[in-house]
């Protein structure tokens, strides 16, 4: 036996003893704030009243105004809460303002690629390019239309890619930009400046529930709502605007079909997190923290790397691996994907570690969230186990 050979087979029998106290690490939904508690939650939720009762109606106002702070949205921009997730957010503005201009639809992941369909297959609009990138890559970004509307994600949930800022957005540019901020907002500094339509869901950095989307918008996306009617027929949840104009309940609590009060009182639970942390640069701190973690690991380890080659283009929330060791990535992509989804049983069965495959259709390998609900501790407890089941899977190759 070889050297290395010996070495792996020592690690497959180095069962590591310390195990995060908090194992979980989906994606989305996103793992809970530290020291959550459903009571905890339950005790600030308007259960079994209407929404458009005084006191729930407020409680919505109140989240759309603390998200808005948070963030630091521009006071001039709109902010509502609205079906579907961020899904539903994302579709509704396509749906109600694209047509209007050509459209440039930036593709490096799976949800972009949506979007792309969408744009292309559903919507069939006339001047619509698709500018495409592998996964871990980006677009030649300096390729995209001053004159277009624009449509992204800020960060690829299922890729690990980023952009790594929106230098490449003109300032005096004429389209409008369209950004899913989903695994973004409460991580990472967004260019309100840049950004026209802006969407994401509680359920990612926030750690919060599923089935609500926020919608903000920009004057000048107003301007395109309230000047532009598109040739289709819209759905009711999809309808932003009556007679012309802007329906501002959307962006003031009236939402336009019934919320989840539990989700609602979720997200203020959230933002007083958030807040007695310090407010957005203290959750930036955190996943920059918890990336950091994982990418020293990554950095000393040779079996695995980021999927993402280009350092500033890594995303420090959803952050994607593969795989390097050369008698695995030297199988086919079906029998590469067969050993990291043993690997990561082999991690749940031990319940130090849930929800760590790729996503379905990225190539074979991990992914990891360190968002700021996560704890840097947690994240330095789960790496031994990446090795030991790393360890024990190719001793059975």
């Amino acid at each position: 036996m070889s050297f290395p050979d010996r070495q792996l087979a020592d690690a497959a029998h180095m069962r590591p003893t310390l195990k995060p106290l908090r194992p979980e690490f989906s994606s989305g939904p996103c793992p809970k704030r530290p020291g959550w508690t459903a009571e905890g939650v339950a005790s600030k939720a308007w259960l079994g009243r209407s929404h458009r009762a005084a006191g729930p109606k407020a409680q919505l106002k109140e989240a759309i105004d603390r998200m808005a702070a948070v963030l630091g949205v521009p006071d001039d921009y709109k902010v509502g809460i609205v079906p579907a997730s961020d899904t539903g957010a994302f579709e509704m503005a396509m749906w109600s303002m694209l047509g209007a201009r050509p459209v440039d639809m930036l593709v490096w992941e799976s949800f972009g690629a949506g979007w792309a369909s969408d744009a292309v297959k559903q919507l069939k609009l006339d001047d619509c390019r698709v500018l495409e990138a592998a996964y871990g890559a980006l677009p030649d970004l300096g390729d995209v239309r001053a004159e277009a509307d624009v449509c992204f994600t800020w960060n690829g949930t299922t890729s690990g890619a980023r952009v790594p800022n929106a230098e490449w957005i003109p300032a005096n540019r004429t389209g409008l930009t369209f950004c899913d901020a989903t695994s973004a907002a409460f991580a990472q500094d967004l260019d309100w400046a840049k950004l026209d339509v802006t969407t994401f869901s509680w359920q990612k950095a926030m750690g919060g529930e599923g089935a609500h989307g926020v919608l903000i918008l920009s004057p000048r996306a107003v301007e395109r709502l309230e000047s532009y009617v598109p040739e289709r027929p819209l759905p009711k949840i999809f309808r932003l605007t009556k007679g012309g104009k802007l329906i501002d309940g959307i962006f003031s609590g009236a939402t336009i079909n019934t919320p989840s009060m539990l989700a609602v009182a979720d997200c203020i639970d959230a933002l007083d997190w958030i807040e007695g942390l310090g407010g957005l640069p203290a959750t930036i701190a955190r996943a920059e923290a918890n990336f950091e973690a994982l990418e020293t690991w990554v950095d000393r380890t040779d079996w695995v790397a980021n999927l993402v080659e280009t350092p500033t283009a890594r995303s420090n929330t959803s952050v994607c691996l593969k795989i390097v060791d050369p008698g695995v990535s030297a199988l086919e992509d079906a029998a590469q994907k067969a050993f990291t989804k043993a690997m990561v049983k082999l991690i749940e069965a031990e319940g130090a570690g849930f929800d760590i495959n790729g996503y379905r259709d990225a190539p074979a390998g991990l992914r990891i969230w360190c968002g700021a609900t996560v704890d840097t501790a947690d994240i330095q407890a789960l790496t031994p186990w990446l090795d030991w089941a790393f360890a024990q899977t190719k001793a059975s190759l």
